[in-house]
């Protein structure tokens, strides 16, 4: 990423997370309710700006996984349209901070049963998942983040 200017979530406990992440390298915000999160950064598709949220994620073999899930809502999440229109991104795993590059598992053609094992780790991780993919008639997007060598 090349601007060093980074818009934070506008949610207020979303912005508290970030903040305490960001401050202690995560040692702080890493572990939230006794889940791993992660730090994505994001190029916004319509202002070009950096934008930054705290997500949880799960792992399928060395690359990362985040659910777009935005509570159930009808559409998806502001990020996940970013990093359509941008896929590389920036996420913070702890202290590393590293580039990536972004698909969704449709994308991959893993639409079948590997997607479906990939979903259930995250549902594993966070049980609010399967209930916010009941409340939406979209499929909820799982996206890949795969660390940029």
């Amino acid at each position: 990423m090349t601007s060093s200017k980074v818009v934070d979530s506008p949610v207020g406990w979303v912005q508290d997370h970030i903040r305490a992440y960001v401050e202690s390298n995560g040692q702080e915000g890493h572990i939230w309710r006794g889940v791993p999160t992660l730090l994505l950064t994001t190029t916004g598709r319509k202002s070009g700006e950096l934008r930054r949220t705290a997500l949880i994620y799960g792992r399928d073999g060395d690359d990362y996984v985040i659910v777009a899930s935005k509570g159930g809502a009808p559409n998806n999440p502001l990020w996940f349209e970013n990093l359509v229109a941008h896929p590389k991104v920036t996420i913070q795993v702890g202290a590393e901070i590293f580039d990536c590059i972004s698909s969704t598992y449709e994308e991959h053609g893993s639409a079948g049963e590997h997607r479906q094992k990939v979903w259930d780790s995250l549902v594993a991780i966070w049980p609010g998942f399967a209930e916010y993919q009941i409340k939406t008639p979209r499929r909820i997007p799982l996206v890949r983040l795969k660390k940029v060598s």
